[in-house]
């Protein structure tokens, strides 16, 4: 499964697929090789991306570094961005607390 998504990721060249999966096996327990743990390179970008939002950057921000529009951004990683409404309402409550609301 995962060299046929990283040959869909990378049609044109096997090399990549290969040096891949030989730095998975170097640095992943054997369990965790035969997951889908960072199956393909992708799978990395998707975890920043990820690490970035739920760390509180701005979306706008995100999807720059990203290379997305926000609506890109909301579409593929929406999931990601629910149940954050609790640490929502403390933002909020320390900026009315602080006199910062606009």
């Amino acid at each position: 499964m995962r060299q046929e998504a990283c040959e869909r990721g990378a049609p044109e060249s096997t090399e990549y697929c290969d040096i891949w999966e030989r730095a998975r096996k170097a640095v992943l327990s054997p369990r965790e090789v035969e997951s889908d743990l960072a199956a393909v390179p992708y799978s990395l970008r998707h975890a920043g991306v990820s690490l970035w939002i739920k760390s509180g950057v701005d979306p706008a921000e995100v999807a720059a570094r990203a290379g997305h529009s926000i609506a890109v951004l909301y579409r593929f990683y929406a999931k990601i961005l629910k149940g954050g409404q609790k640490r929502s309402n403390d933002l909020i409550s320390r900026a009315l607390d602080e006199g910062d609301a606009p």
